[in-house]
């Protein structure tokens, strides 16, 4: 008996190392950086994490947030004309890499965008933070602001370029943050991953078409086939560097529907075998899965009786370790929603998922349908509820009179008899 009781131990344990070995992802990965991190690019989930909010001079990398406002501020094929005093008023801004912009020279919003993430201008980060709120000084205002919404904490700008500056500072989360951002701009992708790229002319700048052109020269190793860094399915980059911030960079990649994105600091230039360590490992071992799609109807809501479809406000992801079949769970509570009147798509409900314990992004639902509560029927479902009260208090008292009417006869009744 001893030995079958054993025997079942052992085959138990057995199935349950199996088990584990089936679903343990594979360590993760040292890096030479001295801050990284790697996170999932649609759900922002922290899948590796080396010092990660540490504050450091981001240096180019800077680009990544005026890129992002550019984006979401402009029109590639927006034209406008920078200030007579251009070159005066932002001396201190506009020194190393450049196209040499002139004053009351008419740029293109796209121009600037190519100069500015593949050859890192810094005059066209300037000519773009004047474009958007008049100033730099404005323009960081934005700049942190946006910085904020998106989830940042361990950043302050102070310039739209990253030149150094005691108090400008972000960190690698915060980098690969806004890179999530960027990649929801299709343009982002295309001009980030363009080779070479040639500038039209200006009124200032070969109008008569007669010079060399403005042309600017991808330098990202990871873009190219006959590098040994070159790594399959990039979607964008910036690097950054100055002798006070040293090296900081953040890349994104996508392969088989998953998207990651990894950001590095460090004082010696390991990123380009930093970004296919940390990609590799993710790739290898997690998977992106959808929810739901916009749209989808993920529960129908009672309200007063009527059925609301709680729509998905956008797609919802989440990741998990390959091989593994693990679900979000998530629960809406009775009374969540108190609103008497709203419109289709109007949002009603923040669910907050959870997968093996974990916290997972928040999932935003919207209705999918136009609601107003019925005054008129709430009101004559009140008198109804009032008339029925009042119907049986009246019949409560009618019975009480009955029954002491008729005790009170009975008694007079037995007064009669006689012995």
């Amino acid at each position: 008996m001893k030995k079958i009781a054993c025997a079942i131990f052992i085959l138990i344990t057995l199935t349950l190392n199996i088990g584990f070995e089936t679903y343990a992802a594979t360590a993760p990965p040292s890096v030479s950086s001295d801050n990284a991190v790697l996170i999932d690019g649609k759900t922002g989930e922290v899948l590796y994490d080396k010092g990660m909010n540490s504050p450091f001079p981001p240096a180019s990398t800077t680009k990544l947030m005026t890129a992002l406002l550019t984006l979401e501020n402009c029109k590639l094929e927006d034209t406008f004309t920078v200030s007579n005093d251009f070159l005066t008023k932002n001396s201190k801004y506009i020194d190393g890499n450049r196209i040499y912009i002139e004053n009351g020279e008419q740029l293109k919003v796209k121009d600037l965008l190519y100069s500015l993430l593949l050859m890192s201008a810094n005059d066209s980060a300037v000519a773009l933070a004047d474009h958007i709120s008049g100033s730099v000084p404005e323009f960081a205002k934005l700049m942190n602001k946006k910085a904020k919404e998106i989830g940042c904490t361990s950043t302050n700008f102070e310039n739209p370029n990253g030149l150094y500056d005691g108090k400008h500072r972000s960190s690698v989360k915060d980098l690969a943050l806004m890179m999530k951002e960027l990649l929801k701009y299709p343009d982002f992708t295309k001009i980030s991953t363009t080779l070479v790229y040639e500038m039209s002319p200006t009124n200032k700048f070969n109008a008569d078409k007669t010079k060399s052109t403005r042309k600017f020269w991808n330098e990202d190793k990871l873009l190219f086939k006959q590098s040994s860094a070159y790594y399959e399915g990039v979607l964008g980059s910036k690097s950054g560097y100055t002798v006070q911030s040293f090296h900081s960079f953040s890349a994104a990649a996508s392969r088989n529907n998953s998207t990651f994105i990894v950001a590095f600091h460090g004082k010696t230039k390991t990123f380009y075998e930093d970004t296919k360590t940390l990609l590799n490992y993710a790739f290898n071992n997690f998977e992106d899965k959808k929810l739901f799609s916009k749209g989808d109807v993920v529960a129908y809501y009672n309200l007063n009786g009527t059925k609301i479809p709680l729509v998905a406000a956008d797609d919802y992801y989440y990741v998990i370790p390959k091989g593994t079949q693990y679900k979000p769970q998530y629960s809406i509570k009775k009374g969540s929603i108190k609103k008497v009147s709203f419109n289709k798509g109007a949002e009603l409900l923040t669910l907050k998922p959870k997968l093996n314990n974990k916290d997972l992004p928040d999932l935003k639902l919207i209705s999918g349908t136009n609601y107003k509560l019925n005054t008129i029927e709430t009101n004559n479902s009140y008198n109804n509820s009032l008339y029925i009260i009042l119907a049986v208090f009246c019949l409560i008292l009618i019975i009480g009179c009955l029954f002491t009417f008729f005790k009170i006869k009975a008694k007079r009744a037995n007064k009669n008899i006689y012995y």
